[in-house]
């Protein structure tokens, strides 16, 4: 969620803020929610699966996920699924994580895009960035608009869609 808000002496300020199923960017239906032909394709398809201790991030940890969708975009959670799916429709890529016993998790994985390794990457960035639930936004009028921790330990630019000023 956006909030803008204009101060007494005419300045912008400008927040994006994780909220529960607001961490989508919202580019159509299809960043929303997996086909039902992809997710059978989960449900049935072999993928290879390795025993990991790494849990994998919490609901709650909605600045995270928020950051995910940015830094790593084209990734599509399906929420119906009883554990962590994620798909990557446009190259057919997918992983699953399901617990397997005392904090152990089976990943299971199946096309060319590594999501694990992508949920890893913004997770270990967004901690290094204090695991924030806000970004302050940059809506400058040049071309470059961007999101960043409010200790500026993690930046990304915002796509034209939702940075376009005109």
């Amino acid at each position: 969620m956006a909030v803008i808000g204009k101060r007494p002496d005419g300045t912008v300020e400008a927040e994006l803020r994780a909220v529960e199923f607001g961490h989508r960017a919202g580019t159509g239906f299809d960043r929303l929610f997996l086909s039902a032909s992809f997710r059978d394709t989960i449900t049935t398809a072999d993928g290879s699966t390795q025993r990991t201790r790494v849990a994998p991030p919490a609901d709650t940890a909605r600045g995270m996920w928020l950051a995910l969708d940015y830094l790593h975009p084209g990734l599509v959670r399906h929420f119906g699924a009883e554990d962590l799916t994620i798909g990557a429709p446009e190259c057919g890529s997918w992983m699953r994580v399901r617990a397997a016993g005392h904090r152990r998790w089976d990943v299971t994985a199946c096309g060319p895009r590594d999501i694990w390794a992508e949920i890893q990457d913004a997770a270990a960035r967004w901690r290094a960035a204090g695991e924030p639930a806000a970004y302050r936004l940059h809506l400058d009028t040049d071309d470059v608009q961007q999101a960043t921790s409010p200790n500026g330990a993690l930046t990304w630019q915002l796509p034209h869609a939702l940075g376009d000023s005109r």
